[in-house]
């Protein structure tokens, strides 16, 4: 059986070969068989050189296929330039489909807060989003199909990619310069996801602040245990030795009970930071605000300070006259903190100053001093709890080490 487009091609070679045969016989009956042959053959001639304009036609529309520019056609040449167009129509709708499908993920991911890499079946970028840009220091205009472990050199990494086994995240490390230009350590968990036919998504995600948290926790059990070990072992050391000592010396036992009281006043206040702590930290802490006269807030700190001090520093200071609407335990607790650091730490023979001002409109409270002062890189985890530049000169001041926490 034949198609369609077979029958019109056979019905057009025998009506050329039928019309080329009647002329030539014509022509040789008048001129002779050599005529009628030269008839025939131009016939024939003349068919081909018509199909193949029309092929020309389709040749230079296919260029560009528009409905307003389909050549005129009819037989066989019509359903090959009509079936034509739909095939072509039909693809233009299934690549508007796919264009469209392909944006809405390429919008979807770019919104994601995870990086999102997507590598083909050589390990090339194909495409990711600026999550993932800023992750690995990729830019997808200039480093598109480049292999990705150009960029991401860390043999985890590459061993990771290696062996195919992408159940679990990768924990990595990188170092990347933030806006002003300084490196800056991020954690990332990063995870390769297979799909399609050898194609792969890089999902990375930033933990930074997950693992600082756990850090922070870590440290807080491990200073806490410390900080209350000391007291509680001292206390334990004095208890024996009193159990251990004869009645008839007063004075060590009054020595003995100093100690131990110190000790406790000294867990005392430890558990009361924290308990301070803990109840700023509760979201349903809600402190009575009320006006506070700063001058006369700082006034009563200054005489703690001077207190504290004991005649071994130069403490000055320059109050603006302002008033505060806050809670007045609470904010005295923070500036007598801040004044308190700079008298434990400054050398006797120091200097602390102590200002209020007021500058474009806003309270601004600082405090002084000529002392050692803090190395750059302890000034992030100063707020941290129990976090000391100096353990040993720390715990000789008497602080708790919760004070700039709270």
């Amino acid at each position: 059986m034949f198609s369609p487009v077979q029958k019109s091609f056979l019905v057009i070679a025998l009506r050329v070969t039928l019309i080329a045969a009647v002329i030539g016989g014509i022509a040789g009956l008048i001129g002779g068989e050599y005529i009628g042959m030269m008839f025939a053959a131009l016939v024939i001639l003349l068919a081909f050189s018509y199909y193949a304009w029309k092929l020309a036609q389709l040749h230079h529309w296919l260029e560009n296929p528009q409905a307003a520019t389909l050549p005129d056609a009819d037989g066989m040449w019509g359903d090959v330039l009509g079936k034509l167009y739909r095939l072509i129509k039909q693809e233009r709708v299934s690549q508007k489909s796919l264009s469209d499908a392909l944006s809405r993920f390429q919008q979807a991911a770019t919104a994601l807060p995870d990086g999102a890499l997507m590598l083909d079946d050589a390990h090339n970028i194909v495409w990711l989003n600026p999550v993932a840009e800023q992750h690995w220091g990729i830019s997808l205009a200039n480093d598109r199909m480049q292999t990705v472990t150009y960029f991401i050199r860390y043999p985890e990494f590459i061993k990771y990619l290696a062996e195919r086994n992408y159940g679990e995240p990768l924990a990595l490390k990188v170092s990347r310069k933030d806006v002003a230009g300084l490196s800056k350590e991020l954690s990332l968990a990063v995870q390769l996801v297979p799909f399609g036919e050898d194609q792969m998504l890089l999902l990375s995600r930033d933990v930074s602040e997950r693992d600082r948290l756990e850090t922070m926790r870590r440290d807080f059990v491990a200073n806490v245990s410390h900080e209350l070990r000391t007291p509680i072992t001292v206390m334990a050391g004095f208890l024996e030795t009193i159990t251990a000592a004869s009645t008839g010396k007063p004075e060590l036992l009054e020595k003995s009970l100093t100690h131990m009281t110190n000790q406790a006043l000294r867990m005392q206040r430890l558990v009361e930071d924290l308990l301070a702590l803990s109840r700023l930290e509760d979201n349903s802490h809600r402190p009575v605000q009320a006006p506070i006269n700063v001058p006369e807030l700082i006034a009563s700190l200054l005489i703690d300070a001077e207190q504290l001090s004991a005649g071994r520093h130069r403490v000055s200071s320059r109050i603006a006259p302002d008033w505060l609407l806050g809670n007045r335990d609470e904010i005295a607790s923070a500036l007598s903190n801040l004044i308190s650091n700079a008298v434990r730490y400054t050398p006797a023979g120091g200097e602390v100053e102590i200002h209020w001002t007021i500058e474009d409109g806003k309270p601004v409270f600082s405090v002084r001093d000529n002392g050692e002062g803090i190395a750059p890189e302890h000034v992030p985890r100063l707020t941290e709890r129990f976090y000391r530049v100096d353990r040993g000169r720390s715990q000789a001041t008497g602080g708790t080490g919760l004070g700039l926490a709270i």
